[in-house]
């Protein structure tokens, strides 16, 4: 009897398995798969602390895998684990009958690790490769915060270490010392196409993770012993101070067990009738050659039952007693503060008021306003700095919301450009981000177009025209145009369970609200009412719309403005508002087109009714000006140019 021969055996078992769900599915990786089946096998069955029965509880460990690609073995495992997903309200065990649906509509068992269709068992959508590092990290600070002692595993390919990303999430382990994080690299030696490049070889990322002061294992990944003696070093050197994070590197063989199916060719190929036959007899020719024997008992180990304790929450105080706590009454008297600093001292607010939220930027937080909140010390340690790595931090935050957390996550709304794949993930995931992009619009002065957030409202805009696993629009934009609705709108955000992107501006704009406005998601604020025109705008064209109304007004033009802070909005208000303004509709935005004029334009045509909508935005690449005016007047859109197309929209020509 001996622990090599049992786990020899439940590989060439999930080996199987794996070759026959996908050989049903009539695609997927199973070579790939089979190259993890010892490494599976280890975890599963006799490492990680977990419960079949109970597969999101709090407490267990955690497996995140980042080549997603290879998921047929976990489902394989998960069916011979019975391992629970959850159908309804009802949490039911994976079954080998339901692995054979494997890709199919119905089916919970998808392509790739998907927990927004009721798979608890996984943390994050994956298969758009990289990520799950920085996911991993995310649980190991929420485990961290919580104080419980779980390890999480992150099973990384080869070919995917190509990503920056993993290297973002290696030296962020570093930085926090998540010493329960163990990055597993399986060095199986070929991508999709060929082999890997020697940069991704398994000797080169043990050099690399060494320099990177890791304590790195460099083990055969189809030897039971080897692996097991791995992860028990792991686990020890978790707790051990001044120790260095431990990572594996495990030399696999991509097709294991199976000689027709090794070799390059076979990436994304799932063999059926007479080939797969022959895989099958291969891995038994494998176990005899082995000794593969169940002849030793597996036992998952005893799991932890405690559990973090239950977030609370309490009401925020009033923008104005917030500014009062913050010793900044003076902004009062000024009468005019810049919505990245609102957004600071609403963050702290949220913060106090929110137990579980937790506060992430990229090294810009003292031009983001998350500083705010880093520099309380009371909220100190819930203030996570990702340095310049924008698609590591957002991972993470995915990784955060997967344990119960709220991250709020802030950068330059340019440079959130970076991670838009990594949104997008999480958005798969059903794991609401609270995402806030700063330094929105051409209105950004001498830094130039570099730092300019233009195109983030049409990619974010996507996301509003659908919905979730959940139910929950895919995401809400929200553009503050003073810092009354932006402290508002932070609250309504962390009250909100979705992902809400906010956008916030580098000048100070004066107040247009007081303490006694209202702001909600999918809102709008009426500030004029008339009868010729409607003109919508957002964020500080706002501003520059109050002061066309003097001219309009001196034109004879009696003008309705909406701040529509909101994407999306109240489609039915807006479309009233137009009908009493002779359906003449203009829109203005510092931004690029395909954002809110053309969600205003959509709106309206879908009511069937005749309307005359124009649109004025960003038309030409902007350049650095010294304020806000000049860039303006350069894009077309300073007051001047608003009254101008209003006297064109209604046929009138200028006094």
């Amino acid at each position: 009897m001996s622990l090599d021969s049992t786990h020899h055996q439940k590989a060439v078992d999930l080996a199987k398995l794996t070759y026959q769900a996908t050989g049903a599915a009539g695609s997927g990786h199973p070579s790939t798969g089979a190259s993890l089946v010892h490494l599976v096998t280890a975890l599963l069955y006799g490492h990680m602390r977990h419960e079949p029965a109970n597969p999101g509880h709090p407490s267990s460990d955690r497996l995140v895998l980042s080549e997603g690609h290879a998921v047929p073995v976990l489902y394989a495992a998960m069916a011979d684990l019975g391992i629970h997903y959850k159908s309804g309200d009802d949490l039911r065990p994976v079954t080998p009958e339901l692995l054979m649906t494997l890709r199919d509509i119905d089916s919970p068992i998808d392509g790739h690790p998907n927990p927004g269709l009721g798979m608890p068992f996984f943390d994050a959508a994956t298969g758009s490769l990289g990520q799950g590092l920085s996911v991993a990290a995310g649980l190991a600070i929420a485990a961290k915060l919580d104080g419980l002692d779980k390890r999480i595993f992150c099973l990384i390919g080869d070919g995917e270490s190509r990503e920056g990303q993993i290297w973002e999430a290696v030296d962020f382990i570093r930085d926090h010392d998540l010493k329960a994080v163990c990055p597993i690299f399986n060095a199986n030696a070929f991508g999709q196409t060929s082999e890997v490049s020697p940069q991704q070889s398994a000797d080169t990322l043990v050099k690399k993770l060494e320099a990177a002061g890791y304590t790195v294992l460099d083990i055969d990944g189809h030897q039971p012993s080897a692996i097991v003696e791995a992860l028990a070093t792991h686990a020890q050197h978790q707790h051990e101070p001044g120790s260095a994070p431990v990572a594996l590197v495990a030399r696999t063989v991509k097709g294991w067990g199976s000689a027709s199916q090794q070799g390059n060719g076979h990436h994304g190929q799932a063999p059926s009738g007479d080939a797969l036959a022959t895989v099958l007899e291969e891995l038994e020719a494998t176990a005899r050659a082995v000794g593969a024997a169940a002849d030793t008992p597996l036992k998952i180990p005893m799991m932890s039952a405690e559990k973090p304790a239950s977030p609370t929450t309490t009401a925020a105080p009033s923008f104005e007693d917030a500014l009062k706590a913050a010793g900044m009454e003076s902004v009062l008297e000024k009468g005019k503060m810049a919505t990245r600093k609102a957004y600071g001292i609403a963050l702290q607010a949220a913060g106090h008021a929110h137990s579980n939220l937790v506060a992430l930027d990229a090294e810009v937080s003292n031009s983001t306003g998350a500083d705010t909140f880093k520099k309380d010390a009371k909220l100190a340690d819930r203030f996570v700095e990702c340095r310049i790595a924008e698609q590591n931090m957002v991972s993470a935050g995915l990784g955060l919301a997967a344990a119960g957390k709220m991250p709020f996550i802030s950068t330059f709304g340019k440079f959130m450009v970076r991670a838009y794949d990594q949104i997008e993930m999480a958005l798969l995931s059903n794991q609401p981000l609270k995402l806030v992009g700063s330094h929105a619009g051409a209105t950004l002065g001498p830094d130039g177009p570099s730092q300019m957030a233009l195109i983030d409202v049409p990619f974010f805009r996507g996301f509003t025209t659908m919905r979730s696993h959940s139910g929950h629009r895919g995401a809400v934009i929200v553009t503050p145009s003073d810092a009354y609705a932006c402290y508002a709108l932070v609250q309504q955000m962390a009250d909100y369970d979705g992902s809400v992107y906010l956008r916030t501006l580098r000048p100070d704009t004066e107040f247009i609200y007081g303490p006694d406005d209202t702001f909600v998601l999918g809102g709008h604020q009426v500030l004029v009412e008339g009868r010729d025109l409607m003109i919508c705008a957002s964020g500080y064209m706002v501003h520059e719309v109050n002061k066309a109304l003097e001219q309009l007004d001196e034109a004879g033009i009696d003008a309705t403005v909406v701040d529509l802070y909101s994407l999306p909005f109240d489609a039915d208000a807006i479309a009233d508002l137009a009908n009493n303004n002779n359906g003449k509709v203009l829109t203005v935005e510092d931004n690029y087109g395909g954002s809110m004029g053309s969600a205003v334009a959509e709106a309206l045509a879908a009511t069937g009714d005749g309307f005359d909508v124009q649109q004025m935005h960003v038309q030409y690449l902007p350049k650095s000006g010294q304020n806000p005016d000049e860039l303006l007047q350069y894009c077309k859109l300073s007051a001047d140019h608003i009254v101008a197309k209003a006297l064109e929209m209604l046929s009138l020509t200028p006094a």
